[in-house]
């Protein structure tokens, strides 16, 4: 009989046996020495909690708002590209878990699954996350795709101009498909339970972008069209130009530093995201959540502060609330279930991390989140 899966790293040591290696050290590594994708997650720990008793823990809720809308917890799932390659239709079965969980789920403009295979699969209203690309034309068609698949928000990623040097991926010679090489072949001759499920479905490559662009109607194409197309120019003229193409609620995602978070209020974004990218792109910098009192403190009320990178727990997230934001994203930490389980590993994830916010945060003295404030830190942790 399998031991239970009592925490994310059981998720992931299933992961990692159930998911061919490129795919797996896709989700599971950094740029460079991989440094700040280390500390995204090592910097939690050292950010004590108070512990209270005598405290009526009776009636606890993790219910909240993101931008207004209601949510189980403080939690959405983060945009990941190529989720599709760590589980046949991986996007299609995170937004089912989400949507049953009660949390929202991000497509990202680099998944496998299109937005409207989401659409189709789904009842509530999902959020789509746009890179900019220099072919304004596509981007201004994939905002409208958006907007006909009754996406809720936009979640426009700004640090991700150009690509983070990233070694696994480059050793692994990462592609969607995976090219069939000798050591790919034997890699997934172990991985039978992932061979079967792409066998068993037609979405193998980019299903947002194969077939919408001109000249674009396969992988050799794509490749081409992707390594000339993300747009070192992006600036917040373009944010300016996509607020108003889109019309509806704006997420900016990949802020680090409070002058860049002050333009993001200036912007008129509803909320903004402290993220490096899960330390997949500048090495070296900050982890996400040392950086966010900084943005906190610098921004006030005036937008909704999210954080992402290094979520592995509900203590994660409550130590991010504690710290002041409104809200959380996870990439790795559903991940890591949709690799070992499917959509029940993704809806395990979240239980989890629900099961384990709940249970601190009564430790603490608190029975509601949104309640939850820096008091419950040990001064000097943080």
């Amino acid at each position: 009989m399998p031991a239970p899966i009592t925490c994310i790293e059981d998720l992931r040591q299933l992961h990692r046996r159930r998911v061919p290696k490129m795919f797996f050290d896709y989700c599971d590594s950094g740029a460079w020495t991989e440094s700040t994708y280390r500390a995204n997650v090592d910097d939690f720990s050292p950010i004590k909690f108070r512990q209270r008793v005598a405290v009526n823990m009776d009636g606890r809720s993790t219910r909240s708002t993101m931008i207004g809308q209601p949510v189980a917890m403080p939690v959405a799932l983060a945009p990941v590209g190529l989720t599709g390659m760590q589980h046949a239709d991986g996007e299609i079965l995170a937004a089912k878990a989400a949507e049953r969980f009660g949390v929202p789920f991000t497509l990202s403009t680099m998944s496998i699954c299109s937005i409207e295979d989401i659409a189709a699969h789904t009842t509530a209203p999902f959020w789509f996350q746009l890179y900019v690309m220099r072919d304004r034309d596509f981007i201004a068609r994939l905002i409208d795709r958006a907007k006909a698949a009754g996406c809720s928000a936009l979640v426009l990623t700004l640090d991700l101009q150009i690509l983070g040097q990233r070694h696994k991926d480059i050793k692994n010679g990462l592609s969607a498909p995976p090219k069939l090489t000798l050591p790919n072949i034997l890699n997934m001759i172990t991985k039978p339970g992932w061979c079967m499920g792409m066998l068993g479905t037609p979405r193998r490559q980019f299903g947002n972008i194969v077939g919408h662009v001109k000249g674009v109607a396969d992988m050799s194409s794509l490749g081409a069209w992707t390594s000339q197309q993300f747009d070192p120019t992006l600036n917040w003229n373009d944010v300016e130009w996509i607020k108003q193409r889109w019309g509806g609620k704006l997420i900016l995602k990949g802020i680090m530093e409070p002058i860049d978070a002050r333009l993001a209020v200036e912007s008129g974004a509803d909320a903004l995201v402290v993220s490096n990218h899960g330390g997949r792109q500048l090495d070296g910098a900050l982890s996400s959540v040392k950086a966010l009192p900084a943005i906190v403190d610098a921004v006030g009320r005036d937008i909704e502060v999210w954080l992402d990178s290094g979520i592995r727990s509900g203590q994660d997230v409550l130590r991010a609330i504690a710290l002041g934001a409104r809200g959380t994203m996870i990439g790795r930490a559903f991940l890591y279930g949709l690799g070992a389980m499917g959509e029940a590993g993704v809806h395990k994830a979240l239980e989890v991390i629900q099961r384990e916010l709940e249970i601190s945060m009564a430790f603490c003295g608190h029975t509601d989140v949104t309640r939850v404030d820096r008091d419950i830190l040990v001064p000097g942790t943080w």
